[in-house]
């Protein structure tokens, strides 16, 4: 089973990823710095949870480029 994340997260992270895709990197601290300058989130953990979803989707996506080379 995969972790639960509320809609709000999601959506964030992926209209961020969509608009700024060059800012961000498998790196959780350098997309924690970058998520807090472009968006005012209410909280340290709302912050933290979209900067983890950015960086899993990065994840997501280098490894799918890399199978893609193969």
């Amino acid at each position: 089973m995969g972790k639960v994340r509320i809609r709000i997260v999601k959506r964030t992270a992926r209209e961020l990823l969509e608009k700024y895709p060059d800012l961000f990197t498998h790196d959780f601290q350098h997309n924690k710095v970058v998520v807090s300058r472009l968006v005012e989130t209410q909280s340290k953990k709302m912050r933290n949870l979209i900067a983890g979803y950015v960086t899993h989707l990065v994840s997501l996506r280098l490894k799918r480029e890399a199978a893609a080379k193969q």
